[in-house]
């Protein structure tokens, strides 16, 4: 008798959806589907509002990465304004962003890692709910706790310093910054106690990937085979080849490392990406249009960056990016879990990249804001937390926005974690008659693999407990189970 199984919502995650997954009369998977539940109107709501209030406007999408779209709204508006698509800024604005950039990243990274993700690999995913969270952790490894504590603050540090305020700042305006930073600000970061320094959190990045290569090396046939299957890969890199988080141009690969878009301009996106959609879910599905929608969908996020990029311009995640290539032998890895691997290698990316820019004097320079001839339309594309996040905005003659379109990363990497979904429920939940709480938990592993931002991170009043049905072919209910 055919079944379907609904987990909603799904747990650790940033935001609401639910899976269901389809039985047919044997008890194999047949179906298995993500759900975003909830709809967020950003598009329509910015039209009618005047330009300049794009980057401060759409950061209200998400309280988990707002520097990201506060970033990528700016860097179109750059264009909007004249001032260039991200290379005719100052050298001053140019290093703040990086900087507020480099810094989201590091706390973003670390809360999903430490807070989100860490449980299921300290404890494994079958571990009772009680032992599975962040506080079990923080009881089983105070140390690593701290450490998670101490460099999510130093992010949001650098954030606050940036753009003046820790969540839904003000930093980043068209065609360049509102602040530098001051010489006593920047020695703060530098020289101030431990563990609040730029070198404490190279040291524990480094700490944080060395725990994890101990887990791989004890756990790899779980790390290499939970979730694995080929798929194209698309990012921004540096025009030389090298990891950028912040600017660069599009590139796309396929399974075998071929290029799909070789080093393309992302003011052109449209000539290279549609966007699907479907009646059971309010996310759409974007695709290459050159390999059409049934084989063009794509992954972003950690472990595309490491897949298109050829290498990371700071030595020390250099060396742990040769070590990462050396699993695949250079290939593009297709294993859903090194994504936490690739997660970790950009979190020390990202501390060298702090360091480095808070040790460079154009980061106290006076010259803040560029202007020249206006446009009317403008792109903006930006390496967020969870991968590569697309912001449009056209503009009419009274500088009020009259057209938006965003796609954001985890929009990008629907298709990905459906797929991984499927790939889980048939190897976990085939043929089960019983819904346990390791089945269940084990298909929201593979989804919090991609640290999706769920309705950009829309939140809910009060408890929300998650209830799983099963359901027979009328839909009677068979099984119930809440937690």
């Amino acid at each position: 008798m055919p079944r379907k199984i609904i987990i909603e919502p799904v747990t650790r995650v940033e935001g609401h959806g639910k899976v269901t997954i389809h039985l047919d009369d044997k008890g194999e998977v047949s179906r298995s589907r993500l759900h975003i539940v909830e709809f967020r109107g950003f598009e329509r709501f910015v039209q009618g509002r005047p330009f300049w209030e794009a980057p401060v406007l759409v950061q209200r999408l998400c309280g988990i990465c707002p520097v990201s779209h506060h970033l990528a709204a700016a860097k179109a508006m750059d264009v909007i304004v004249g001032a260039g698509d991200g290379e005719g800024l100052s050298a001053t604005a140019d290093k703040i962003r990086r900087l507020m950039h480099y810094g989201q990243i590091f706390q973003s990274h670390s809360l999903h890692f430490f807070h989100l993700a860490a449980p299921d690999l300290l404890f494994g995913y079958d571990a009772p709910p009680e032992k599975r969270n962040v506080i079990a952790l923080a009881m089983e490894n105070k140390e690593l706790a701290t450490q998670a504590v101490m460099m999510r603050k130093f992010g949001q540090e650098i954030i606050l310093a940036t753009s003046g305020k820790k969540i839904h700042g003000t930093g980043a305006i068209p065609g360049g910054v509102n602040k530098s930073l001051t010489e006593s600000e920047c020695d703060m970061f530098l020289k101030g106690p431990a563990p609040m320094n730029a070198d404490k959190m190279v040291s524990w990045s480094q700490d944080a990937l060395s725990f994890f290569k101990g887990y791989y090396k004890k756990n790899k046939d779980f790390i290499d085979n939970f979730s694995k299957f080929e798929s194209n890969h698309l990012s921004l890199v540096r025009k030389d080849g090298a990891m950028d988080l912040y600017h660069g141009v599009m590139r796309a690969v396929d399974c075998n490392g071929k290029k799909i878009l070789d080093d393309v301009n992302y003011q052109d996106y449209l000539k290279y990406i549609r966007e699907e959609t479907k009646s059971w879910t309010y996310m759409k599905f974007p695709y290459l249009m050159k390999l059409g929608n049934e084989k063009g969908w794509y992954r972003v996020g950690p472990l595309a960056r490491l897949n298109t990029a050829d290498f990371i311009p700071t030595p020390l995640a250099q060396k742990e990016f040769e070590v990462f290539k050396k699993v695949t032998n250079g290939k593009p890895n297709d294993m859903c879990m090194h994504t936490h691997w690739a997660r970790l290698i950009e979190i020390l990316h990202s501390a060298e990249m702090m360091r480095d820019l808070l040790k460079d004097p154009d980061i106290m320079g006076t010259n803040l804001v560029v202007k020249g001839k206006r446009e009317k339309e403008g792109v903006g594309l930006i390496e967020a937390p969870r991968g590569t996040l697309f912001h449009h905005y056209r503009v009419n003659d009274n500088d009020q926005i009259e057209m938006a379109n965003l796609i954001v990363s985890t929009t990008n990497n629907n298709e990905p974690m459906n797929r991984g979904v499927n790939f889980v429920a048939k190897a976990m939940m085939t043929a089960k008659k019983e819904i346990t709480e390791a089945m269940m938990n084990a298909v929201e592993v593979v989804i919090r693999a991609y640290d999706p931002c769920l309705s950009c991170a829309t939140h809910a009043y009060g408890k929300m407990p998650l209830e799983v049905s099963l359901y027979d072919a009328d839909g009677n209910l068979v099984q119930r189970k809440l937690k």
